[in-house]
């Protein structure tokens, strides 16, 4: 049991080493905090690589199987990587709240950690609560801009609304089937009560991922918020949502298909469509990439509903490619932004003023939008022939299309970068910690491109475990 649940175990432990680090070494000198955070994190995720998968805690409320562990280790670099790109930002904005920032960011990790194993209602349900809380505070962090506040506010709202709506869905689940474990759902008949339960669950978990209609938090949030924290907020979360609606759909609820696969298949189609055109008039770096993150949600619901092994191998082979693309592109986002504005118009000229940022921000940029031969690419293409076998071809016809607008907009901030004249003179400096988060994102972009294969057999190995044969 104790090595099961060694994962969340470490990071609370590494938690509570922060909070002593931080009244130890005062408020004036936060840094060691995000230093001794980074570390830790590095140290759980290359232990992650002794655990033995197959063991389960609770009495099968929580397991530590191929699914859990990929899923962990993807939200473990994401905040590895959120804290190395914030230590700069947070000694420059956040002088006395340091620690509580490292501090609400390993918690809110530490419930990712219990969803991407959660197979009991009840665990799952405070597991999200875990989560999404100190995102809430995370989010207000510059509460002294008006953006900042409203940002907040909004993803609060819409996590309370979401969580509510969730909670009443699986009490639907619950009262259908006589049970909270997946296991016995999963053997439970169709009912009313419970096509009413899990079409509830789908718009709650919708909110949690940024899925059409439920994605309104997102613009306002990822503007306003510290932009490393977005990087973090972009990825890992979206993580563990999909964690947890492929536990419950596809291992709890994948006999019922017919019943939430037409509803999945519009709020897909949705997200796809807002999320890209939404993108086309937007000035502002940080709103144009959360509504390509969007876009990017209705990809991943399509490799949820596929339903097969290889569509949920996919899932984890996007998230993973995902992971490092957006968090690179935020990282220099910030970088940007540290003049004065997050307007396309601050990229302009980025290339002649600092090169290799310039072509770190291209190389984000190609991935998102599917250019041979980075992450992204194989992302996509991997998805629309699984998604084509498996007859969904209407989705995927849209999807191409869609993949060639979301050019357009891409294609919008590498023109500023590398056409247009700069508007300001000098070079673009880039704080160590931040270059190196950019770096590691590279390089994460730059070899699952060069190798595919490896990776994508890894994930398609963990699907197994939420599948079957």
């Amino acid at each position: 049991m104790v090595e099961t649940l060694a994962l969340p175990i470490l990071v609370a432990l590494l938690a509570l080493l922060v909070f002593v680090v931080d009244l130890a070494a005062g408020p004036t000198r936060g840094r060691a905090t995000g230093l001794v955070a980074f570390v830790g994190l590095v140290g759980i995720f290359a232990a992650s690589w002794a655990l033995t998968p197959g063991g389960s805690a609770s009495r099968g409320s929580f397991v530590l199987d191929d699914f859990a562990l990929y899923l962990s280790r993807i939200m473990l670099v994401a905040a590895a990587l959120g804290v190395l790109g914030s230590l700069d930002h947070t000694a420059r904005n956040m002088t006395r709240r340091q620690g509580e920032y490292y501090l609400l960011l390993l918690s809110s990790l530490m419930g990712m950690l219990f969803l991407a194993g959660a197979r009991e209602l009840v665990l799952l349900i405070v597991s999200f609560e875990l989560m999404g809380i100190p995102l809430y505070v995370l989010a207000a962090m510059h509460k002294t801009t008006r953006i900042g506040v409203e940002g907040s506010l909004k993803l609060y709202l819409t996590g309370a609304v979401s969580s509510a709506v969730t909670l009443y869905g699986l009490s639907f689940i619950v009262g259908a089937t006589g049970s909270t474990s997946l296991s016995d759902i999963a053997l439970a008949p169709s009912s009313p009560y419970l096509v009413v339960g899990l079409l509830l669950a789908l718009a709650g978990m919708g909110f949690k991922v940024g899925a059409v209609p439920f994605h309104m938090w997102i613009p306002d949030t990822y503007q306003g918020a510290p932009t490393p924290f977005v990087a973090f907020l972009s990825v890992a979360p979206k993580a563990a949502g999909f964690a947890a609606l492929t536990r419950l759909f596809i291992e709890g609820l994948g006999d019922q298909r017919t019943t939430w696969w037409p509803v999945l298949i519009v709020i897909c189609g949705a997200t796809m469509l807002v999320g890209n055109f939404f993108a086309l008039n937007q000035s502002n770096v940080k709103r144009l990439l959360g509504y390509s993150g969007i876009s990017h949600i209705g990809l991943l619901l399509l490799a949820l509903g596929i339903g097969t092994q290889r569509g949920i191998g996919i899932l984890l082979f996007y998230l993973a490619a995902y992971d490092f693309t957006n968090m690179g592109a935020f990282f220099v986002a910030e970088v940007v932004g540290r003049e004065g504005s997050d307007e396309i118009s601050a990229y302009k000229g980025l290339a002649r003023r600092n090169p290799l940022l310039g072509l770190a921000m291209l190389l984000f940029l190609l991935s998102l939008g599917g250019i041979p031969f980075v992450a992204g690419f194989w992302a996509k293409i991997f998805l629309f022939f699984a998604a084509w076998e498996a007859g969904i071809r209407g989705l995927v016809v849209l999807g191409a299309v869609l993949a060639v607008v979301a050019l357009y907009y891409y294609l919008r901030v590498a023109r500023s970068i590398y056409i247009e004249k700069p508007e300001k003179d000098g070079r673009v400096t880039v704080p160590f910690t931040t270059a190196s988060a950019i770096g590691i994102a590279m390089a994460g972009v730059v070899l699952i491109g060069v190798k595919p294969a490896l990776l994508l057999e890894s994930a398609i190995h963990a699907a197994k475990s939420v599948i079957g044969g």
